[in-house]
């Protein structure tokens, strides 16, 4: 039995900043991974990918992950390119892997399954159902939104949210994706509609102004931390929810496991790649970092006063 079972496709990503242009792996799953590679808890991965990718597979291995590596004629291959402004990014699309569904599944039993599609036909309906059924379903929402034109990444409503959404017990989107997974702007307006369709826990990430998780009616603001330099953002969010559900399965609460989260997403975008497993810098950030991002989570308090 692992405490958390990631599915997700480890992808070959190009990352094109202001200050630079890198070619590394990724992915929800590949960064997920790599943010609990230290962590003392029972983890396991399930990705598909090429063989000329399996590299990636060692790597992870060798720094203690168990990975069950499925067959797939090709890597994902992203590319990823961000402005000065790096809580939005342009993505591409070059070639595509197989997708997971309940046929290919290794039997494996977890407390949690967190799901990393990265395009909206990665993981089936019917795989997830059926993971919800042997434990807790935690879902990053954004492949399900994803779907490509030209080898542009575009995004539209998930078809399937209906039958979907009373499956999964916690579910992770930013503001854009709640807002096309809701058709709301506002982030409790948003929160709510999904916990009325079925989701026990929902986390809305705010880039720099922080995160909100609302749960059995009741909304918690999650200051974001100050980085030293911003350097590039892809995996943060992986790397929050990484952070949120390992305290989670500790034992915290939804506050706690929120900040530690949030401090290890603020190390992650300092650096390119993924986090590097320093815990003891996240107590020092949880300690002693600025929180920038709380007072303007809370000053809209005011502009949501009339959904609360």
């Amino acid at each position: 039995m692992y405490d958390i079972c990631t599915i997700g496709h480890i992808t070959l990503d190009k990352v094109v900043t202001p200050q630079s242009v890198k070619y590394m792996p990724g992915g929800t799953s590949f960064y997920f991974s790599k943010a609990l590679q230290k962590e003392k808890i029972r983890y396991a991965l399930v990705t598909a990918l090429a063989p000329s990718e399996l590299g990636v597979v060692t790597e992870l291995r060798n720094s203690g992950v168990t990975v069950y590596a499925l067959p797939s004629e090709h890597s994902v291959y992203f590319e990823n390119i961000y402005p000065q402004n790096q809580n939005h990014r342009e993505q591409n699309v070059l070639q595509k892997a197989s997708p997971f569904d309940v046929p290919v599944l290794p039997d494996i039993e977890a407390k949690i399954y967190h799901l990393g599609p990265l395009l909206s036909d990665d993981i089936s309906l019917e795989l997830l159902k059926l993971l919800a059924s042997k434990g807790i379903v935690s879902l990053d929402i954004q492949g399900y939104l994803r779907y490509v034109k030209d080898k542009k990444v575009l995004y539209k409503d998930w078809v399937d949210k209906k039958e979907a959404l009373p499956h999964v017990s916690i579910l992770k989107a930013n503001e854009f994706e709640m807002e096309v997974l809701t058709g709301r702007s506002k982030v409790q307006e948003g929160a709510k509609y999904l916990a009325d369709m079925g989701v026990k826990e929902v986390i809305i990430t705010l880039g720099s102004h922080g995160s909100v998780i609302y749960t059995d009616g009741h909304f918690h603001k999650i200051p974001a931390f100050t980085p030293t330099n911003v350097v590039d953002a892809t995996g943060c969010g992986d790397t929050y929810m990484a952070g949120y559900l390992s305290k989670k399965i500790a034992g915290a609460d939804i506050v706690e496991a929120g900040e530690f989260g949030a401090a290890m997403a603020t190390i992650n975008i300092e650096a390119s790649g993924p986090f590097s497993g320093d815990f003891a810098k996240v107590e020092k950030v949880l300690k002693n970092g600025t929180q920038e991002g709380y007072e303007k989570v809370f000053s809209w308090a005011e502009a949501w006063s009339s959904v609360v």
